[in-house]
C-alpha cells in the first residue's frame, strides 16, 4: 500500500463511494451495486498508487453503469 498523500486521498474517496454503493446495494437488494461497492472498497488494499486506484474506481463505475443499462 502506497502512503503518499495522493494515494491516501484517492483511497479515501474511492472507498467512501464504494461504501455508499455497498450500503445502497445491501438495503435495496441490488447485487450490481453491492458487488461494485465491495470492489471499490477493496481495491486500495491491492492496487498501488493513486492512478491505479482511480483507474479501478473508474472502471468499476463504468462496469456498473453498463450492467444497469442491461437491466441486471
Amino acid at each position: 500500500m502506497d502512503l503518499s498523500p495522493a494515494a491516501l486521498i484517492a483511497s479515501l474517496l474511492v472507498s467512501s463511494a464504494g461504501f455508499g454503493l455497498f450500503l445502497y446495494g445491501r438495503k435495496q437488494d441490488r447485487i450490481p451495486q453491492l458487488l461494485a461497492g465491495l470492489v471499490m472498497m477493496g481495491c486500495p488494499y491491492f492496487v498501488p498508487g493513486a492512478l491505479g486506484i482511480w483507474g479501478v474506481g473508474t472502471a468499476t463505475t463504468l462496469a456498473l453503469v453498463a450492467a444497469l443499462r442491461q437491466n441486471m
